[in-house]
């Protein structure tokens, strides 16, 4: 039985064409996945079939039904019964999808009383126990907690858990597990997955992962530039489309040639005995203990709540270790402050993982990537922002623009411009590319490459992805709970892994068979 039906779906914003001719099903119980590169429509169909189109968006022509009902004419006071109720929006970024101001288990307990599922008493019981099924650790504690305590992998499954609360017939995922590490992107998958299957809740999956969509949906639809280019069974393991044949040929795969051995390097940071305690008791990390050695690069690969990033923050001093030393270029760094601290900021720069929310939206490009020239009065600022825009491969025309006229690609060039105004000798990447698709992923790797290799930057790499670290890595650590469970040259780690941990990560990789085989 057909669910949703979008029939003809075109959609414009203030007269721009973003999707032209859009259908598709959705039967119940069935996952359907709709992939495509930024800007291809997923989202915009998405957003559409659920009435929550951007202000400045139009649905211009076609239909959408969903159980019989004819979705683009429900007033506003009847998509309130239907959203959250008999279908859920599982959104892409949980920085902003989050109220920071509410405690996060009250904010999955409003979905609960909101469509009268349960009393204020029952709410947060049951709020607790959706944290848990959607993958959240200690979920009592999380419960309790806001969401700038949480990870960026944990407030993305607590968005999860506020989806499934109402117990919708379909659940709308735009880019679920974008920001999860494998191992929980596993569970959560299956957990959507098997819900689809008992329940008979459908599933309308938006991802750029083509692993991800190979290994769960029945159905894939590919579109490019507003239009469905492909669909059907077969879509990833027989691609009969050059686009799609193009997403393939982009998409990281652990069957890709890893780099050469590095040669022996003088370490740029020794890292010794490293640990983070926060408030209430919360171990962070615990005894890490590595090398970056210069000109190379370490991965720092593992669960979201790992670690990783609050490692990389106490490498570049913006945390404050409770146990241990970092040494920078043979300086014990561990407790440097005032100018001694300043002048070093110079020498290690950081690449943050969201393009959208790392870029002051009111700046220009040139004052974006100027700015730290500003901070430490570099002269020239203007010609030395053409040469790294130029860098960077971004033509000279972005620096008079904002950031919301620049695709999420284009965004992140501009936020490596910025991370290498100062000449530094250490960049940390924290999860660079995962808000990117394929193509976009695989443009940025190889800038990141090519600039290694340039400018001999060493860079510590914080990622879930194996695939995508299996480009870039010179040397792999493995974190878990905090503590690093292996670590060695990218070669021994990603092909003969001894901790039974990483096992566990590399095959829980998406549609590793199937990407592997499509590539041959």
């Amino acid at each position: 039985m057909t669910l949703l039906r979008i029939s003809q779906l075109a959609v414009s914003y203030k007269t721009v064409p973003a999707v032209r001719d859009v259908s598709l099903d959705v039967g119940a119980g069935e996952v359907v996945a709709v992939v495509g590169e930024s800007g291809s429509g997923k989202s915009t169909t998405a957003h559409a079939a659920i009435g929550l189109l951007p202000r400045g968006g139009r649905v211009d022509g076609g239909s959408i039904t969903f159980d019989g009902r004819d979705l683009l004419a429900l007033s506003d006071k009847q998509w309130r019964g239907v959203r959250g109720r008999e279908i859920a929006l599982v959104p892409q970024d949980p920085a902003v999808s989050l109220n920071p101001v509410h405690r996060i288990g009250d904010q999955v307990a409003e979905v609960l009383k909101i469509h009268g599922l349960a009393d204020r008493r029952s709410a947060s019981v049951q709020a607790t126990e959706l944290l848990e099924r959607a993958g959240v650790p200690q979920p009592e504690l999380r419960a309790r907690q806001y969401p700038h305590q949480l990870s960026g992998g944990l407030r993305q499954r607590v968005l999860i858990a506020a989806a499934l609360a109402g117990r919708p017939k379909l659940i709308i995922a735009d880019e679920p597990t974008s920001a999860l590490d494998v191992t929980v992107q596993r569970r959560i998958l299956d957990h959507l997955t098997s819900l689809a299957a008992e329940s008979g809740t459908a599933i309308l999956l938006i991802t750029h992962d083509l692993g991800v969509a190979a290994d769960r949906a029945s159905r894939i639809v590919v579109l490019s530039q507003g239009s469905v280019v492909e669909e059907g069974t077969s879509v990833v393991s027989a691609p009969t489309h050059p686009y799609t044949q193009q997403l393939l040929a982009a998409a990281p795969s652990m069957s890709s040639a890893l780099r050469p051995a590095a040669p022996p390097a003088e370490p740029l940071v020794s890292v010794r005995d490293l640990a983070k305690t926060f408030d209430g008791g919360i171990r962070a990390v615990d005894g890490v203990s590595f090398d970056i050695p210069r000109g190379q690069t370490l991965a720092l690969v593992g669960e979201s709540g790992s670690g990783k990033s609050t490692t990389a923050r106490m490498v570049l001093r913006l945390e404050r270790p409770s146990a241990g030393s970092v040494r920078f270029d043979g300086q014990d760094i561990t407790a440097l402050g005032g100018d001694e601290l300043r002048r070093l900021r110079r020498r290690m720069q950081i690449v943050y993982q969201n393009p959208y929310a790392s870029l002051n939206p009111r700046f220009s490009i040139e004052d974006v990537v100027a700015e730290p020239l500003r901070a430490f009065g570099v002269p020239d600022r203007r010609a030395r922002v053409s040469e790294l825009l130029e860098q960077v491969a971004l033509p000279s025309s972005v620096a008079r623009r904002k950031p919301a006229e620049l695709s999420g690609g284009q965004r992140q060039r501009v936020a490596i411009a910025r991370a290498l105004a100062l000449k530094p000798d250490l960049v940390v990447c924290d999860e660079p590319v995962s808000a990117l698709d394929v193509s976009v992923q695989a443009q940025i790797l190889r800038l990141l490459d090519e600039l290694q290799s340039s400018l001999g930057l060493s860079y510590l790499f914080i990622s879930h992805d194996l695939a995508v670290v299996r480009q870039l890595a010179d040397h792999v650590g493995v974190m878990r709970a905090g503590e690093l469970v292996e670590l060695g040259p990218a070669a021994h780690v990603l092909e003969q892994p001894e901790s039974e941990y990483t096992k566990e990560l590399l095959a829980a990789i998406p549609g590793r068979s199937v990407l592997s085989a499509a590539k041959r």
